[in-house]
């Protein structure tokens, strides 16, 4: 292992912001069921957007207001964290009750 050389004289990597980054819609690709959130019982605590793993949850500063269709896959870690049961998995084709949400940004961005 003599080639190689101290980190200190690698060339840096390449960064990408997240603001840069490219946001493929991936939510077709759906488990089958969906997660909805009672509103009326959510406390905000923000456990379901530090875990989703598809950054699917939708906040308003720093309020949860619902869930990116365009991107969750339906893969249930925001309902397993949620400590009040205030999300629901779902199947696909269920309506959206009255207070709760599914997607609040219709404009898909």
């Amino acid at each position: 292992m003599s080639g190689l050389r101290p980190w200190q004289e690698l060339s840096p990597g390449g960064t990408i912001r997240p603001t840069d980054a490219e946001k493929p819609k991936t939510g077709s690709w759906r488990t089958g069921i969906k997660p909805l959130a009672d509103l009326s019982k959510c406390t905000n605590c923000l456990l379901c957007w530090l875990y989703c793993p598809d950054s699917a949850i939708l906040l308003e500063d720093t309020t949860f207001v619902g869930f990116d269709d365009y991107f969750c896959k339906g893969c249930e870690v925001c309902a397993a964290v949620c400590p009040v049961g205030a999300i629901e998995m779902v199947p696909e084709e269920t309506e959206t009750p009255a207070g709760w949400v599914m997607r609040s940004d219709e404009s898909g961005s």
